[in-house]
């Protein structure tokens, strides 16, 4: 799970600050703030590791990429490109991190949180190459081990640690080479060193979060008639939802049961997904079908109330399209995953954007094969009605203040600002941001004003 994430120098962002992440954040702000901005960042991170080009430090991105970011230049701040690219970000491993120091007898090296801070400079080509990338492990507070590779003005590459001797390797001191991507030290360098092996293992840690990342955009697929299938197990829903039934179809085959949390009864992927949308209010009934027995296609088939007749998909409103991949994917995506999503109230009646808050929290609560899932959601929203639900339910005590983070982004005059909103266990938030959702009482005034003016000139 993320905790933290700090940003500099990225698009309107000069400095994010550090903000703190839990396993259930919502990023509220106006349009055009560089909410958006933050997710599509560790898009690319995640592009980057997953891509076989091991040399670029950050895939920006093209037509056939997840995200497209455009050139460096697009992607610094105020287009500066003697201004580094810095991020850096904390995160608890799904496992504790054992480390055996080869030179030490017994000696481990134990750590459950890490932080990773990356420095990219344009190089001669105006691409971006890692020029920082320090990595820290941590035991609670605990530092417990650490280092630092570098990349100065003159070209010059460094590794070392604060927190472990490291040791050149027999033979002459052959040159370090230029990092992997942006967080990644190649085997030769590391083989520069006896004990330096730990930073595969860095590593691996980083490259299992980034894998486990899933996006949902705020623009998704309209329904369709008919659904293709071959068998097929998406990784997750897709960013436009595309692969929403596929997911639904796949759970379904594989068996998979899901339940609320303790104490609450395992139900089918598809009926899961179907009790949530029936509490949501937004049908009656939901069920995935094949048009016929020995064919891979397959329609959706809703009822909007219990007398109506049994339809497709396609012959409802648009809502219920559009919020199916927000009810799926977190709860089909794997274990210990983290779900970025783009305003997944959109098109929904603000009873449903209130419940949909219920839904998130089921999410982050739910067990699968006696086990807690452990899904991360970060959720940008613009709902006032999806943040009265959560506020309502943390003074409940259904979830706890500190497993709710709240974040509001505002724009300036050269940069935009975040702003972390303290929620208190009564679910106030003591930090109230001026015009969060509008100035409504200036609305009221106004209206109130208009009204006595309306009543003058028909009484005069």
């Amino acid at each position: 799970m993320l905790t933290s994430l700090q940003i500099k120098n990225f698009k309107a962002w000069k400095d994010t600050g550090q903000v703190r992440l839990a396993p259930l954040t919502v990023i509220f702000g106006a349009n055009s703030a560089g909410k958006s901005s933050l997710g599509h960042l560790l898009l690319a991170l995640k592009q980057t590791a997953i891509s076989t080009e091991r040399k670029r430090a950050l895939h920006l991105g093209d037509i056939n990429s997840m995200i497209d970011l455009g050139t460096f230049a697009d992607c610094i701040h105020g287009h500066d490109l003697t201004q580094k690219l810095e991020f850096e970000f904390g995160w608890t491993p799904s496992d504790r991190i054992e480390i055996k120091d080869p030179l030490l007898k017994d000696k481990i090296y134990s750590g459950d949180r890490m932080t990773l801070h990356v420095e990219l400079s344009a190089g001669k080509s105006e691409q971006p190459e890692a020029t920082r990338i320090d990595y820290k492990l941590f035991d609670g507070d605990l530092l417990v081990l650490d280092s630092s590779f570098t990349k100065g003005p003159s070209g010059k590459l460094t590794l070392s640690s604060k927190s472990v001797n490291l040791m050149h390797s027999v033979g002459r001191k052959w040159p370090l080479e230029n990092a992997e991507k942006f967080y990644r030290i190649s085997e030769t360098s590391r083989a520069r060193f006896q004990n330096a092996d730990f930073l595969a293992d860095f590593a691996i840690s980083l490259e299992t979060l980034l894998q486990g990342l899933a996006y949902l955009g705020p623009l998704r697929e309209y329904p369709k008639r008919i659904y293709q299938w071959s068998g097929n197990t998406p990784e997750n829903v897709g960013m436009k939802g595309e692969d929403t039934i596929a997911a639904i179809l796949a759970a379904d085959a594989e068996g998979r049961k899901l339940n609320r949390g303790r104490k609450h009864p395992l139900k089918g992927f598809s009926e899961f997904i179907a009790e949530h949308l029936v509490t949501l209010g937004v049908i009656h009934s939901f069920r995935v079908q094949s048009v016929a027995a020995g064919r891979k296609e397959y329609e959706v088939l809703v009822k909007t109330h219990a007398k109506a007749a049994e339809v497709k998909i396609t012959d409802v409103g648009i809502g219920v399209s559009q919020v199916l991949p927000a009810l799926v994917l977190p709860f089909y995506c794997a274990p210990n995953s983290i779900v970025w999503m783009e305003q997944p109230e959109i098109h929904l009646h603000p009873q449903v954007q209130a419940e949909l808050a219920d839904v998130f929290i089921t999410a982050i609560h739910a067990t699968e094969k006696g086990k807690p899932r452990n899904v991360q959601l970060i959720i940008e929203s613009h709902s006032e009605h999806f943040l009265n639900r959560l506020q309502r339910r943390i003074a409940e005590g259904a979830i706890r203040p500190e497993d709710v983070a709240v974040h509001f982004c505002s724009k300036g005059t050269d940069a935009t600002g975040m702003q972390p909103l303290d929620v208190n266990l009564y679910g106030d938030i003591v930090n109230w941001p001026e015009n969060f959702f509008g100035d409504e009482m200036a609305d009221l005034t106004a209206r109130t004003v208009a009204a006595m003016e309306k009543r003058k000139m028909l009484t005069s």
